[in-house]
């Protein structure tokens, strides 16, 4: 799966102001619901529900949320840079800034954690992070996350 086909260029949004983690649930949900037509209530429910079995976030100022829903054709993403970091009960206890929201059908089986872990691995790359917090245009932003997505499955 390459990026373009998981993330488009609406479902990026910069320096969203969220005050806790359960805000920016709401915010990705709401991101998800504007770019892909998902029902926002409903993805803020099974993120929230995800999220209440372990903390998604994975470090380094990244969290992954993200949440299998009925009616999905396949997997999609939304992107998040925060203004101000937030405490998100990351594994290093560091807040978060960059945020990948990931939804997959219900029963997506093997491609939503494939999906999950290509973007694991890409935002796990400290210079593909650096390069996302240094710019805050959303097609400068779609472009570093596509080209990346795309270098790294070579």
């Amino acid at each position: 799966m390459d990026f373009s086909e998981l993330l488009k260029p609406e479902a990026i949004k910069v320096n969203t102001t969220a005050s806790s983690k359960k805000r920016l649930m709401h915010d990705v949900a709401d991101l998800a619901q504007a770019a892909y037509g998902i029902d926002a209530s409903t993805a803020v429910e099974a993120l929230l529900e995800r999220e209440s079995l372990g903390p998604t976030g994975v470090g380094h100022g990244v969290a992954l949320p993200h949440a299998r829903l009925d009616g999905l054709d396949g997997c999609v993403g939304v992107f998040m840079m925060l203004e101000k970091p937030i405490d998100f009960d990351s594994v290093d206890r560091q807040p978060v800034d960059l945020v990948f929201g990931l939804f997959a059908p219900e029963d997506a089986g093997v491609e939503h954690l494939k999906a999950l872990a290509r973007v694991s691995r890409m935002l796990r790359d400290p210079a593909v992070c650096t390069k996302l917090r240094a710019n805050a245009d959303v097609s400068t932003l779609y472009t570093i996350l596509t080209e990346d997505g795309a270098v790294q499955a070579a």
